[in-house]
């Protein structure tokens, strides 16, 4: 996926193959360096949900302040919605920040014009911009926002997408909205995160939903808890016996002039083998990451 994405006109130079995220507070600058020890593929500063109303401005400086003072390589910023006060105050220092982090994530966004003004407002300094899908309007617009030019991946928010449904957070009544989600995302060839599991104490079911969101196309997930990477990594991250298979199979693909022909009991054509590329472009994006 990321070598197909890297292709597309206009798309962020800044690919994103992370297969976890893990949030932390804006607020708890205290925490940022435990976070970041997790081994997530990307740790991301919130300054949205887990920050109090009386805490935001403090938040955004201490977050800006840590992305000026470590290597920017594997942080993100989840800014707040750019419809709200305290979006547009995010959004105007970071217009007078030194160092922008690598991706930027922006909630609740409902239309593809809310992306378009973070990339105008940054200008070319704009980070890759990873838009959080959280309403029915949003996941009706997904198309949309997942063809501007700046994104480059998109996430799920299932915590107010339940709300706005009245439904619990949970596989079922969110299966539909996810397999539309995954759709939109990958029509524009991007990549899709799955909303955290928010069961702490339940690493079976943890287990369970990450391996169902990979079942139907979901290519990371976010986490609220260090301990949840781990599982979350084994379950996206492709294993090298996956991999070593998929070059396998393109080297007999290849040898027999790119055509179809039978492998190790069962078809070997253009469908199995762009699957195939995809698994081992995952494999060397999170390697260069």
């Amino acid at each position: 996926m990321p070598e197909i994405q890297a292709l597309i006109e206009g798309r962020p130079k800044v690919v994103f193959s992370a297969a976890s995220l893990l949030f932390v507070p804006g607020s708890r600058p205290d925490r940022f360096a435990k976070a970041k020890a997790a081994g997530a593929g990307l740790t991301v500063i919130d300054l949205e949900d887990a920050v109090p109303a009386e805490e935001k401005e403090s938040a955004r400086q201490a977050a800006l302040n840590h992305i000026r003072s470590e290597p920017a390589m594997g942080w993100a910023i989840r800014i707040n919605a750019v419809t709200t006060a305290d979006g547009i105050r995010d959004l105007a220092a970071l217009t007078t920040s030194e160092t922008m982090p690598p991706y930027l994530l922006v909630p609740m966004v409902e239309v593809a014009a809310e992306v378009e003004i973070v990339s105008r407002v940054l200008g070319d300094g704009c980070p890759a911009l990873i838009p959080l899908i959280e309403t029915p309007k949003g996941l009706r617009q997904a198309h949309e926002i997942a063809g501007s030019p700046k994104v480059a991946a998109m996430m799920f928010g299932g915590g107010d997408f339940s709300a706005e449904l009245g439904v619990e957070l949970a596989w079922e009544p969110l299966l539909a909205a996810r397999q539309q989600f995954v759709l939109a995302c990958s029509e524009h060839a991007l990549p899709s995160i799955d909303v955290p599991y928010i069961q702490l104490d339940n690493e079976a079911g943890l287990i369970e939903e990450c391996a169902r969101a990979e079942a139907i196309g979901f290519d990371a997930k976010a986490a609220i808890h260090p301990r949840q990477i781990a599982a979350i990594e084994d379950a996206f991250e492709p294993a090298d016996e996956a991999v070593n298979a998929a070059k396998e199979a393109l080297q007999a693909y290849e040898e027999a002039g790119e055509r179809a022909i039978r492998y190790k009991g069962r078809m070997l054509e253009a469908p199995l083998v762009k699957k195939y590329r995809a698994v081992i472009a995952r494999k060397e994006g999170k390697q260069d990451a």
